[in-house]
């Protein structure tokens, strides 16, 4: 697997190089030269398939041999040991569920595959790492769970102070060991600006820093698993149109990972980037002109991004917006939509959103309004958070209980250092 920089100023790199590093040396991220298509056999037999099984497909057609396949199967069947079920809300409308994971959040599959892939390629190593990470929730937690006591590997979790939710900020502060939580006193922008500086600061380099957010490219090939899983579970209730996926997007690696996933051969209807308060995005779709703003705070926190760095993902995968137009779809929403949702969602169907979970639903209503002509196309909205973690922004109509792995935080003490 060899990869490139979408700055375009570095040489390629190896998935190993890519990994371990994270971030090119001239700032861009690092994307594969190739993107290989899946064979129509494994297409055809895709429903019969475990979703262990599909991931491994997935990532060794992707990773290319660059690491066994014997050693790529133990990586995945450690790494992605929790289902992501397809629960249907409604006729021909479901909810892919990505909360399943030790954290209750779609981060997980990121993490967990990043940490178990960087530790095979440090297992004869006595360097060491620190991985530095910007998150907006629920990153930080996946990140810190997934490197959590490996050898060799410090963890630094950077994280806007008061703009994530208390179960959250818990889970970021808890974990002692080689989790170190930096409490920012700015937004998630600023987090993330100082983790890309500090990438490029030759007075860090002795540090041999690493990224586990979305820039890091093992972070995106195990979020397009479930992409794949969620088209194998529709084929199995006999649906054989192709899906819409609403995302909520904020960073935009699970759009990424849907991209790719769509590009390897993944039959996809429509991608609907539904975008909070933070619409960079969404103003880019209308307007063709990419201008970032600065992040505000919403309820769905995870979202709010105000220059998401995928953006140069996205723009390697299309000449421009005109040419992402024809699979992606992009749509803005309010708090008071969103809380409406919620409430609304959990009267008429008895299922507890999350407000990224809600404001990707929004997304899916929105489209059908506007585009009746694909009303026959299965409806798929990512619901990337437990409800649990959300308790003090769910409509107070909704009774959630707080499972017992996420529960556990709320009695440790918060650890953070304040910056």
């Amino acid at each position: 697997m060899i990869l490139y920089s979408t700055n375009k100023e570095a040489k390629n790199a190896n998935l190993k190089k890519a990994v371990l590093q994270g971030l090119a040396e001239d700032g861009g991220l690092y994307m594969p030269t190739e993107i290989p298509k899946l064979t129509s056999a494994f297409f055809k037999n895709i429903e019969n398939l475990s979703f262990q099984e599909i991931a491994f497909e997935v990532s060794k057609t992707l990773i290319q041999e660059e690491v066994p396949d014997q050693d790529l199967k133990i990586i995945i069947e450690d790494a992605v040991n929790f289902d992501a079920p397809l629960v249907e809300i409604s006729e021909n409308l479901y909810s892919l569920e990505l909360f399943h994971g030790p954290t209750l959040a779609f981060k997980d599959f990121g993490a967990r595959f990043m940490s178990r892939l960087m530790g095979y390629f440090l297992k004869d190593s006595h360097q060491k790492t620190t991985i530095l990470v910007a998150t907006s929730g629920d990153t930080g937690s996946a990140v810190a769970q997934g490197f959590l006591n490996i050898p060799n590997i410090e963890v630094v979790l950077l994280y806007p102070s008061g703009k994530v939710s208390h179960l959250q900020e818990q889970q970021l502060t808890t974990m002692g060991a080689n989790i170190k939580a930096l409490e920012v006193d700015g937004s998630f922008d600023n987090c993330q600006a100082m983790v890309k500086k500090a990438f490029v600061s030759p007075s860090l380099s002795h540090l041999n820093l690493s990224s586990a957010n979305s820039i890091n490219i093992a972070r995106v090939i195990p979020q397009s698993f479930y992409y794949f899983n969620a088209y194998a579970q529709l084929l199995k209730k006999g649906i054989s149109k192709k899906p819409i996926f609403s995302i909520p997007s904020g960073n935009f690696g699970n759009l990424t990972a849907g991209l790719i996933a769509n590009k390897m051969g993944l039959p996809v209807n429509k991608f609907i980037a539904a975008t909070n308060a933070n619409d960079t995005f969404t103003r880019y779709m209308e307007t063709g002109v990419f201008s970032p703003k600065p992040s505000v705070k919403t309820i769905a926190n995870a979202m709010d991004v105000g220059n998401p760095s995928n953006f140069a993902r996205l723009l390697e995968l299309f000449k421009d917006e005109k040419e992402m137009k024809k699979i992606i779809w992009s749509e803005r929403f309010t708090d008071q939509e969103t809380q409406d949702c919620m409430e609304k969602v959990v009267k008429e169907t008895g299922y507890t959103l999350d407000p990224h979970g809600a404001v990707a639903y929004l997304g899916l209503e929105k489209y059908r309004k506007k585009h009746p002509e694909n009303k026959d196309n299965p409806e798929v909205f990512l619901e990337t958070a437990h409800p649990a973690k959300f308790l003090d922004v769910l409509p107070k109509s909704i009774n959630q209980e707080i499972p017992e792995r996420l529960a556990k935080y709320a009695k440790r003490e918060k650890q953070s250092i304040k910056i």
